[in-house]
């Protein structure tokens, strides 16, 4: 089995035990903030229904597994477009149909089915109606998972009809010492698990790929802006030139917020000033996901970041 960080662990062990026990119904939803493994330990709990049985039939079905062929397992996530040229941006009806075709047929192998949909806040309203049908006429040894780091975005209909796996921020410490027990350092790990507001996945992401330096980066960038070395046409043009940009926006918003809540802040204008930016940073940040020109959107946040440290900037001349 993949090693699994301690959150990890938890969740799969409190599943199958549901499920050994026979408590573990026909849907479950697989929730919690992204980048804390849900669909990793799917995968395994996939694993610990479908390979059961003879020896040699069990090893046969983990063969097919790793090999992602096994016929009773149905990994669902976004398929090309018409044209084949990108992936759609949604799950839609034609493979919740599928889905329930598959589900509706003996397993091939005899013991169970699986089908896991990620990310399941994707599929649009017309394929959520089709997959409460499926939810409402369940089969024994049928198992459709849906994986979500936005359940909100369901619709409360499938919610209702689907158990419950959450996946929860793990207690700092635990972070600390499992991003530790992966080679980072005890300044780094702390550093990156603060700025990650206590998110191991996204604190190891960063540090493998350099994460911390852009937000320093961007912190930096954003003084040069309030003491006049640096212009939002050119800090916005240097942003928006790869593909970091929705990244540094983030940095930038998590920037403003602790601006806003550290010790000492007093100002209440200021204070409303910088929650409206923290806000507005997020809302350019999906922005980014639209046809909008980037840099033009980037440059009225970043004029409004003048505006909201003006009177703070002359006050530290």
């Amino acid at each position: 089995m993949a090693e699994f960080s301690p959150w990890q662990q938890r969740a799969y062990d409190q599943t199958v035990a549901a499920l050994d026990a026979g408590r573990l119904g026909h849907g479950l939803l697989i929730c919690g903030p992204a980048g804390l493994g849900k669909a990793e330990v799917a995968l395994q709990l996939a694993k610990h229904v479908l390979e059961r049985g003879e020896p040699a039939a069990a090893q046969r079905a983990a063969q097919l597994i790793a090999a992602g062929t096994h016929p009773d397992l149905q990994q669902v996530s976004f398929i090309p477009n018409k044209t084949g040229d990108k992936l759609r941006t949604e799950i839609v009806i034609e493979q919740v149909r599928e889905i329930s075709q598959k589900l509706a047929l003996t397993p091939q192998y005899g013991v169970a089915q699986v089908v896991i949909v990620d990310p399941a806040d994707a599929i649009n309203r017309a394929a959520c109606n089709a997959l409460l049908k499926t939810l409402e006429e369940p089969q024994p040894g049928r198992y459709l998972w849906l994986i979500s780091s936005d359940p909100a975005r369901l619709p409360a209909t499938v919610r209702s009809r689907c158990q419950r796996l959450e996946f929860k921020l793990p207690p700092r410490e635990e972070a600390l010492a499992w991003l530790q027990a992966q080679g980072r350092s005890e300044a780094n790990a702390r550093e990156a698990l603060d700025a990650a507001r206590g998110h191991p996945g996204l604190a190891d992401d960063w540090l493998k790929h350099d994460g911390l330096t852009l937000r320093r980066q961007v912190a930096s960038d954003l003084e040069a802006l309030v003491a006049g070395r640096s212009s939002a046409v050119e800090l916005a043009q240097r942003w928006c030139a790869d593909e970091h940009a929705a990244l540094r926006l983030r940095f930038a918003a998590d920037l403003a917020l602790a601006q806003a809540s550290g010790g000492g802040l007093t100002d209440a204008e200021r204070l409303n000033k910088l929650g409206a930016w923290f806000d507005a940073a997020n809302r350019t940040r999906d922005l980014l996901r639209t046809t909008v020109r980037a840099d033009l959107a980037v440059v009225e946040l970043l004029l409004a970041w003048n505006k909201v440290n003006e009177r703070h900037a002359k006050g530290n001349r």
